[in-house]
């Protein structure tokens, strides 16, 4: 079923925004990608900052060779810092929207970080309005580097369970690709994609190349590697469907996976 705009004024005009007719009428717009071209890169403040130089180096030698040929947008994550922050804020029982400021704090500074380190490359930080200039950015430089917390604030929405902030640096990367309608998303962590359990403490674990978000559901894995609203976020997307997951601590994982190819682990959303 199509509709005019006019009749998508009209309903608008008339009906509640949550009105199922009109909700039909808006899913049938036609879809505008922003930057097509482009590419999210989540850099993990755990899996990589907080390693150092000898983490980081490497992969921003890669980053900067990479945008030659492609278009990255480098998110980054909070890591170690925002989990002794979380604990602290918890245990004096404040609420989520004070954590996920905190939280913001520390993926901030991952992001200044990354922005010195890659400044004599011309590879400029955004945040806030400033996202309004990465198209600018992209068309001159292919590449820009935000903070990867999504700025719910005190806004955020709360969890099921607990006071830790459901939305993270994962989810605020995959957003930011959804919402700029980029080409692919791709996390770069310390381990070669999902696997059947907890690499790092069970030697029967083995690698998943592939799998979609009901089968990680079923299988219980569904908080193994990214934090858990981004799967629901990947089934309700549309225009990222997937995204890959790759160790970034061996050299060429993530040059392969700009490339298109199948490196790490793929999750699907069906």
């Amino acid at each position: 079923m199509t509709h005019t705009t006019a009749e998508l004024e009209g309903l608008l005009m008339q009906r509640s925004l949550d009105d199922p007719r009109l909700l039909a009428a808006v899913e049938a717009a036609a879809d505008f990608r922003i930057l097509p071209d482009a590419t999210v890169i989540k850099v993990g403040g755990q899996s990589f900052i907080d390693r150092g130089r000898a983490a980081v180096y490497p992969l921003i030698d890669e980053m900067v060779a990479a945008r030659k040929t492609h278009k990255l947008l480098i998110g980054t994550g909070a890591g170690t810092r925002a989990r002794h922050l979380y604990s602290i804020a918890a245990g004096l029982g404040l609420p989520p929207g004070v954590l996920s400021q905190l939280g913001a704090s520390v993926a901030d500074q991952n992001a200044a970080i990354l922005g010195q380190l890659m400044a004599k490359h011309g590879i400029p930080l955004v945040s806030g309005a400033g996202l309004s200039a990465v198209p600018l950015h992209l068309a001159e430089i292919n590449a820009v580097i935000f903070s990867g917390m999504p700025p719910y604030s005190l806004w955020i929405r709360p969890a099921a369970e607990g006071v830790i902030p459901p939305y993270r640096t994962d989810a605020g990367c995959f957003l930011v690709a959804e919402q700029f309608g980029c080409k692919a998303m791709v996390y770069v962590k310390d381990e070669d994609g999902l696997y059947t359990a907890n690499p790092k403490t069970s030697k029967n674990a083995t690698l998943i190349p592939k799998i979609s978000v009901d089968e990680m559901k079923a299988k219980g894995l569904q908080d193994s590697i990214l934090e858990f609203p981004v799967l629901d976020l990947l089934k309700e997307a549309r225009h990222i469907h997937q995204v890959q997951i790759v160790n970034g601590l061996v050299p060429g994982n993530l040059t392969r996976a700009l490339a298109g190819e199948h490196v790490g682990t793929i999750i699907t959303a069906r």
